[in-house]
């Protein structure tokens, strides 16, 4: 029996599955992490110490789970991502790994380079504005930074392909995560635009393109030994770890739009025409010369434990309940949940949660509520520029936060959007296991294993009192703006960059 090993390495814990070809799990395992937080603004990861670490502890353990007869036909990793991993010829990360928008160090390398190179013609050419979810402002601050660093660089890598790499010794990027590397990715072309992307990169050379499921090489000997996966088995590019959801529940065609309810919030909807919109992120799909809009928040289930945490720690079961009992619209509370900046569709590294409304006699539950439904809000003004591009025909919804009895609730309220539920919800490392099945020809392109178990409707009665409050909140952080951005300048003045 051939199986599929899939595996994510995503922002609370690395996943991994294998799977058969009729997309049965056959096994499972999880191992939980945390990214570093050194510095406000930083977010890092250890890649060899925890990414590929962890990568070898799944496989050594799934491997040993293989049913008798049965043997891995292939392997695909996605992960966090954009992401920047400098190497060295050796592939030995020089610096902890600079996570994807929630590290918003290269504010002024985002201002210098759309200065230099102009912010029309990067929406033109990159098809997003540069933000702090763009890679080419991260190797920036680097080699400005950390100039020893940047020279000692053999090779850069994404979470996933810097797993490729040390699976199989290719270097390689797939084409959508490439199309985050803005400025050096031409997305209407699906190439790298050679003339940003080496004066951004110097002497680094470009990784070589490639699709998701494309096969990029075999598990070399070394990697054999750490990983338990035979020597010789296929691996297929993988990419970022929102976008293998997508694949996973079915998200292929256009107006296909996925919700990932995760510690942070992550949309993507396929389209058919290249359509740009300075508010979101414009990218090479999954497949191959297929485009997708893409969004994503900084904060979302980080915001409801975060919140946990403060509030006394009580159990999530007995918070959900004080939540319910409150009415939609918290009674008056409106909060912001830029707890970390934003990203879309704000772009703002120096936005912080507000809370307006407050009284004496709001509760817990009034927070936790109020907390989902800015969430939603936030949700709800990225849809409908989404729609400027194609109108939803579906959304689907996955992640962890589905487990909560009012955040999924609440969005649908609020959007005015059915959303439906899969039967599986695995994740991403589903959507690897499928990458690889196609890539080593074991299934047909189109095959799609996703059945959907159940829609979430939305409740009319709540969506006057939604539409409401939802103009309040959008007066709110134009309102705040300036008197945030001296607070965020009052956190920082104690913390010099290096």
């Amino acid at each position: 029996m051939d199986l599929l090993l899939g595996i994510d390495m995503g922002t609370g814990s690395t996943k991994g599955v294998l799977v058969d070809a009729e997309g049965s799990v056959i096994a499972s395992e999880t191992i939980a992490h945390a990214m570093s937080l050194p510095r406000p603004g930083w977010a890092e990861v250890d890649a060899e110490g925890l990414w590929w670490s962890e990568v070898c502890r799944i496989s050594t353990a799934l491997t040993a789970q293989l049913p008798d007869g049965a043997a891995v036909a292939g392997m695909c990793v996605s992960g966090v991502g954009p992401c920047l991993v400098l190497c060295d010829g050796d592939l030995r990360p020089l610096r902890p790994a600079i996570l994807y928008g929630v590290d918003t160090r290269a504010t002024d390398e985002i201002a210098s380079l759309t200065a230099e190179l102009g912010e029309q013609a990067i929406l033109e050419r990159a098809g997003t504005l540069l933000s702090s979810q763009a890679v080419g402002p991260k190797l920036e601050w680097v080699r400005r930074h950390e100039p020893e660093v940047f020279e000692r660089a053999a090779g850069w890598y994404g979470s996933n392909s810097y797993i490729a790499a040390k699976l199989t010794g290719e270097y390689v990027m797939d084409h959508h995560t490439a199309s985050q590397c803005d400025p050096m990715y031409a997305t209407r072309e699906f190439a790298w635009n050679d003339e940003w992307a080496r004066r951004i990169c110097g002497h680094l050379p470009l990784p070589r393109l490639v699709w998701p499921s494309d096969v990029v090489g075999r598990v070399t000997p070394a990697a054999a030994e750490a990983t338990g996966v035979p020597a010789g088995t296929p691996v297929a590019a993988g990419t970022v770890d929102a976008y293998s959801e997508a694949f996973s529940v079915g998200v292929r065609r256009p107006g296909d739009q996925m919700l990932m309810y995760g510690s942070t919030m992550f949309l993507v909807q396929v389209i058919d025409t290249y359509h740009s919109d300075p508010a979101l992120w414009t990218t090479a799909g999954v497949e191959p010369d297929t485009l997708a809009l893409a969004a994503g928040t900084s904060t979302a289930g980080s915001l409801i434990g975060w919140l946990q945490n403060i509030t006394g720690g009580a159990s999530f079961d007995d918070l959900m309940a004080e939540a319910r009992s409150v009415p939609p619209g918290s009674d008056g509370l409106l909060m912001l949940p830029y707890l970390a900046g934003e990203r879309t569709p704000v772009f703002d590294p120096q936005a912080r949660g507000v809370v307006a409304g407050l009284t004496l006699r709001h509760s817990r539950g009034h927070l936790f509520r109020a907390a989902y439904e800015g969430i939603s809000f936030g949700i709800r003004q990225i849809l409908e520029k989404f729609d400027d591009a194609h109108s939803a025909a579906r959304t689907v919804a996955v992640g962890g936060g589905l487990r909560s009895p009012v955040w999924a609730q609440t969005l649908s309220d609020i959007t005015g959007r059915p959303q439906q539920v899969p039967e599986q919800a695995i994740g991403a490392s589903y959507g690897d296991a499928l990458l690889a099945a196609i890539g080593i020809g074991l299934v047909p392109p189109s095959t799609d294993w996703a059945r959907i178990a159940r829609e979430i409707e939305p409740d009319p009665a709540n969506r006057a009192r939604y539409d409401d409050l939802y103009g309040t909140w959008l007066e709110l952080y134009p309102a705040t703006r300036e008197q945030v951005h001296r607070l965020a300048a009052t956190e920082r003045r104690d913390q010099p960059i290096v």
